[in-house]
């Protein structure tokens, strides 16, 4: 089970995430990529039907800002 968020310090508005993972991820008003299901806070899991397309996302991130854990991550 994958968690996931964008740091979106680190990300450039390259537009990878989204192209890979579509479902997963989308972008703000100033282009910046977050993660659609619980709005960028990494707390629902993803689903198993979006692994896949989550995984090559997050290798095609030229900055690392997908970031990923095996457990939520905690709201800040």
């Amino acid at each position: 089970m994958y968690y996931t968020k964008v740091d979106q310090e680190k990300c450039i508005a390259c537009g990878l995430c989204q192209i890979k993972a579509p479902q997963v991820f989308n972008y703000n008003e100033e282009g910046i990529a977050y993660t659609i299901s619980d709005n960028n806070k990494g707390t629902l899991p993803l689903g198993k039907e979006d692994v896949e397309s989550f995984k090559a996302a997050y290798l095609a991130c030229p900055t690392g800002a997908i970031v990923r854990s095996t457990t939520p991550f905690s709201i800040d």
